[in-house]
């Protein structure tokens, strides 16, 4: 690719003829002497091989060619100056990015609402976020490529920040033979029928959590996967409240009246990467979570 000819320095020199109404007030935003902004546009010219400006009176107009360059021009100049301001920000230990996972329970508007707050705050800073479940977000810390990480699992040798818990419930569709039992329903009764797990992410240590030990297992890779399979009458789950209650209020899903443990409250932690002490993006982010699970 040939290198440019034209500097990003007069295609802001032509802004501010534009901008400023004219090559006098130009110099004056600049800084400069009129003839060096005449200079500036006359070379410009030159270079690209087209008219850009035209003098009607003793105003400078754009030409058509100039209106079309000059739109693309801003795009530009506003992209090297973001860049600028990243490489300045990375020069102050201000991240580039940060990598979230969160574990698929965690409710989306919790984390919804940390992010759109994060976004006027973040100068620039990306956010990779993963989901993954129950082990997968453990691994993730534990190998380093969660700078941030919501579990609910208890990760040793890490230092968790309580979340708000998430409500799990015990569902399957009202037709479901459970249902027609229509009587308080023990560990026995739930044993004979199929049950419809989450598939643990993590491979090192995956875990059975949730599963009674039914003769009958199902294993999915997502909770939306679980609580369609469950709303068409396809076993029962437990599944996060959150997730599902337009289901259970359209009656799809009906909570299973369990003699106990019908409904399950988790906490969620917050931890953070212990290899590397948080950058000021990190810890803004860190912080909008906590605030966002407690108001949420």
């Amino acid at each position: 690719m040939k290198a440019p000819r034209v500097t990003l320095e007069q295609w802001r020199t032509l802004q501010a003829v534009v901008d400023h109404g004219g090559y006098a007030q130009a110099a004056e935003a600049l800084h400069r002497s009129q003839s060096s902004v005449s200079y500036t546009i006359a070379r410009m010219q030159e270079q690209l091989g087209v008219p850009l400006l035209t003098i009607e009176g003793r105003k400078a107009v754009l030409t058509e060619a100039g209106i079309t360059l000059l739109r693309r021009s801003r795009q530009v100049v506003e992209q090297a100056s973001q860049l600028e301001l990243l490489a300045h920000q990375m020069e102050q230990g201000w991240e580039a990015e940060v990598q979230l996972v969160v574990d698929a329970a965690y409710p989306t508007e919790r984390l919804a609402m940390a992010l759109k707050a994060f976004m006027p705050l973040s100068q620039g800073c990306r956010v990779q976020l993963r989901e993954e479940v129950l082990s997968g977000v453990e691994e993730c810390l534990i190998n380093g490529s969660a700078d941030l990480a919501i579990s609910g699992i208890s990760i040793a040798g890490f230092l968790p920040q309580q979340l708000n818990a998430v409500d799990f419930v015990a569902v399957a569709h009202p037709d479901h033979p459970l249902h027609q039992l229509q009587r308080t329903l023990t560990h026995d009764d739930l044993q004979s029928q199929l049950q419809v797990v989450i598939r643990d992410s993590g491979r090192r240590q995956p875990r059975d959590s949730g599963w009674l030990g039914a003769e009958q297992r199902w294993t999915v890779a997502s909770l939306g996967t679980a609580a369609k399979l469950v709303a068409r009458g396809l076993g029962f789950a437990w599944l996060p409240e959150h997730e599902i209650s337009s289901e259970i209020a359209a009656g799809r899903l009906k909570i299973l009246p369990l003699e106990q443990g019908a409904r399950r409250s988790h906490y969620l932690f917050l931890y953070a990467n212990r290899e590397r002490p948080m950058g000021p993006a990190t810890r803004i982010l860190a912080d909008l979570l906590i605030e966002h699970s407690v108001t949420a």
